[in-house]
């Protein structure tokens, strides 16, 4: 019952704004452009990209729309390190570093769930910025260095796992790492696999758990130089949607390299979700029920 009542949960993560602190592109750009000398900065100029082709192990090459697609974030990032991280490399870092995770990472049933989890980590090791490969860069990402914890919010439904932006060691990075393992579970669905398991739902969910537990002073701080304001989480706005605050630091190119055959069911329920809240609970709770009910909801132990 313990996958039932997540699920439940999680449905009420849906619809509503997320804990934290929401800021557009254009005020992070504004606020950066007005006086960045008096802030304190603090995520590293790193930016991380991970790029595993399971349809053809072995293969490091980019295709050409991505490999163009990177190429404005180093273009626009001069001076900054670069990591571009293939499976060896991936495999290379964990074992060095967090051996003990391996077994719940070679236990995932599907590979996007190797590079949901590896993400985390290089957050946690180094900071600095991921981005999907499918993300590109419009200009220096330069004021997103301010904030201690950030993840990019689409505006409905779940946080986003595209784009992530922290300092070394945040403590919400330990956490999330931390319950990886226990949440490692094999659900019915494909997509609720792969979105509870270590995509966006999980970190969603985490992300509550970790601001709820902080203290009301450690939540918000006195200001940017306030040590409390470490603590902080924030929520960088990339709303596709017409009438959306603009995009100032990314673009978006081809993706959805991971999609299976329901994630289109869920896309579609997503977009009545915002019309329609009961059309989710009437859809998703029975999908929970069958994710109980079969014994194809496995755990895979850490």
């Amino acid at each position: 019952m313990a996958a039932l009542s997540r699920l439940v949960a999680f449905l009420s993560l849906f619809g509503g704004p997320h804990s934290g602190i929401r800021i557009t592109q254009e005020a992070a750009a504004r606020a950066h452009h007005n006086g960045s000398d008096a802030r304190l900065q603090v995520v590293p100029r790193i930016i991380h990209q991970i790029f595993h082709d399971w349809k053809n192990p072995g293969n490091e090459k980019l295709p050409s729309d991505w490999e163009d697609v990177r190429q404005t974030c180093l273009s626009l990032n001069p001076g900054w390190d670069y990591k571009l991280w293939t499976e060896p490399a991936s495999r290379e870092f964990l074992s060095r570093e967090y051996p003990t995770f391996l077994k719940t990472y070679d236990g995932y049933r599907y590979p996007v769930q190797r590079v949901d989890a590896l993400r985390y980590f290089l957050m946690l090791h180094y900071g600095g910025i991921y981005l999907d490969l499918d993300n590109g860069c419009s200009t220096s990402l330069e004021p997103l260095l301010y904030y201690p914890l950030w993840t990019t919010d689409g505006g409905r439904g779940t946080l986003s796992n595209n784009i992530l932006g922290a300092r070394p060691h945040h403590p919400f990075w330990e956490q999330l790492t931390q319950d990886l393992p226990r949440c490692a579970i094999n659900y019915i669905l494909p997509y609720l696999t792969i979105s509870y398991a270590s995509g966006q739902w999980f970190l969603t969910e985490v992300w509550e758990k970790y601001h709820a537990a902080l203290p009301a002073a450690s939540r918000q701080g006195d200001g940017d130089g306030d040590p409390r304001s470490q603590h902080r989480l924030y929520q960088v706005m990339m709303d596709m949607r017409p009438g959306a605050d603009p995009w100032v630091f990314f673009t978006q190119g081809r993706g959805g390299t991971w999609n299976n055959w329901d994630n289109y069911i869920f896309a579609w329920l997503g977009n009545l979700s915002q019309s329609i809240p009961v059309l989710m609970m009437l859809v998703l709770l029975p999908c929970a029920l069958l994710s109980v009910l079969h014994e194809t909801q496995s755990r895979v132990e850490a």
